[in-house]
């Protein structure tokens, strides 16, 4: 793998009971990039993700992260390598405060079982950490606030938060501001691009001003196979993306 490569998909294909997914995705993801993977709905785009994690299981094709292939590798070995899928592996427990899921994330990120059982004062150890983060992601004054009365943006946020205490290389973020205000689109947009800043994202994303304003590269799927590549202005003029994706109205 080329060095300026962190993440090489060859012939990814993924088939439920002849259903073809994901049929062949030949995905290049530059390091230090945030990589958009778009298309209509149905098109593979989730299903991809799952196979990158390992959520789901390639039916045939290769994965390498970091020079290194993980093709049957577990999730849990995937994330501890630094490829991390935000939002469904995020460990977001409703009844504790904000300060409360970020510690257990770190927690996590120190290869231990969760330390319910230690001393207080061991796990105020984490908390300089789990505030720095907090704050990070726009927190600060919801420390103390329990997960489940936070605003859904906020929410998102703290999501966040909880997969960076993992300290990740690499992100994939699942339709981030799916479901959000504008206020709240172009807060966790510029918090995307703030994380962004030393590691890679890759993003499954609807909204296409969020991928327009955000995207070095984007990857266009559509039933299951890629069909266009490159930067937002050659792929908004691309005919058959216009035809497949752009003119459906759906994302």
């Amino acid at each position: 793998m080329p060095t300026d490569l962190i993440l090489e998909t060859e012939g990814l294909t993924k088939e439920f009971r002849g259903f073809l997914a994901v049929k062949d995705v030949s995905l290049r993801v530059r390091r230090g990039t945030i990589h958009a993977l778009i298309g209509p709905n149905g098109a593979g785009k989730t299903t991809c993700f799952n196979l990158l994690t390992h959520f789901l299981t390639p039916t045939r094709g290769r994965i390498t992260f970091n020079g290194r292939e993980i093709t049957g590798s577990t999730p849990a070995h995937i994330a501890r390598l630094g490829l991390v899928r935000s939002f469904q592996i995020s460990a977001v427990f409703p009844h504790l405060s904000v300060l409360e899921n970020v510690r257990v994330a770190l927690q996590r990120r120190r290869g231990r079982s969760f330390d319910f059982w230690r001393s207080e004062r061991v796990l105020e150890g984490l908390d300089g950490r789990a505030l720095e983060l907090i704050e990070a992601v726009g927190l600060a004054a919801f420390a103390a606030t329990p997960a489940v009365e936070l605003p859904y943006g906020r929410k998102r946020a703290l999501e966040i938060a909880t997969t960076l205490a993992l300290d990740p290389e690499m992100m994939l973020l699942d339709e981030p501001t799916a479901g959000m205000t504008h206020e709240d689109v172009e807060r966790i947009s510029a918090l995307i691009r703030q994380v962004a800043a030393n590691r890679t994202v890759l993003m499954v994303e609807h909204n296409l001003s969020v991928v327009a304003n955000l995207s070095h590269s984007i990857t266009v799927l559509a039933r299951g196979e890629i069909l266009a590549e490159g930067d937002y202005a050659a792929v908004s003029k691309n005919p058959d993306v216009i035809q497949a994706y752009m003119g459906s109205g759906h994302a």
